[in-house]
């Protein structure tokens, strides 16, 4: 009698599991409902390097192991690449695996000057993620809500409008190191709302206030100038958009 309540317990507990499972991959299938991917993991087709920005004539970009990687080619010069397709409002996902040290950043509606509104990936130390940066526009403008000491597992609070969501002791164990992180952004309007997001949890949500740049433009990722950054790299993959209305 005990070994069959046991066996019931057993069956009933892996039906529970595999219930939930089942919600978890139906709810996660619904939040990706209307993304399509822009990398297809094996070849840039559909971006292309600029040489017109000012951070030099483009950096390398290959595809290693399904991911963009980047990195200078010479010390000191970087760049941007870019789709070769154009967005207005949108919503974009990418994983995200760069080597602490390397400035970098995901582009919004980019122009071939690399002129955009920057969701921040500076991954360094007194370097921010998904804050807000205007790249190459007027206003001076930027938004975050923390910096990285010269650890990527430690972090310290700053004053902005969008409070930290996750505090410095919580972050060595929301953010994982050496390993994959989820970002995403989204942009509507002009003048622009943008929020971003890391890991599933919101990190900032920022409004321009005034008309300063066009409607659409490309999804870029960077390799900063400057320094020597030929050995370091930033890693990209599983880059889906979402046009929006």
């Amino acid at each position: 009698m005990q070994r069959s309540l046991a066996v019931f317990a057993f069956v009933l507990g892996m039906l529970v599991f595999g219930a939930a499972a089942i919600a978890a991959a139906e709810e996660k299938k619904g939040e990706e409902k209307g993304f399509r991917p822009i990398f297809n993991g094996r070849s840039l087709a559909g971006w292309h390097v600029s040489s017109k920005t000012g951070h030099g004539t483009g950096g390398r970009w290959v595809v290693e192991d399904g991911a963009i990687t980047g990195s200078q080619d010479r010390p000191g010069n970087g760049g941007i690449l870019i789709t070769d397709e154009p967005f207005g409002n949108f919503e974009v996902i990418l994983e995200m695996r760069n080597d602490f040290g390397p400035d970098s950043g995901l582009f919004l509606r980019s122009t071939e000057r690399g002129q955009a509104y920057q969701a921040m990936i500076d991954y360094h130390g007194g370097g921010n993620l998904m804050g807000i940066y205007g790249e190459g526009l007027s206003g001076n403008l930027v938004d975050r809500n923390f910096l990285f000491t010269d650890k990527p597992s430690e972090i310290k609070e700053v004053e902005s409008r969008f409070p930290l969501p996750v505090s410095p002791e919580k972050w060595p164990e929301f953010w994982k190191h050496r390993r994959w992180n989820e970002f995403r952004a989204r942009i509507v309007g002009n003048p622009p709302k943008i929020t971003t997001w890391i890991n599933g949890v919101k990190f900032m949500e920022w409004s321009d206030k005034e008309k300063r740049h066009p409607d659409k433009g490309g999804i870029a990722l960077q390799v900063h100038g400057g320094g020597d950054f030929t050995k370091q790299f930033v890693r990209y993959r599983k880059i889906r958009v979402k046009i929006l209305e």
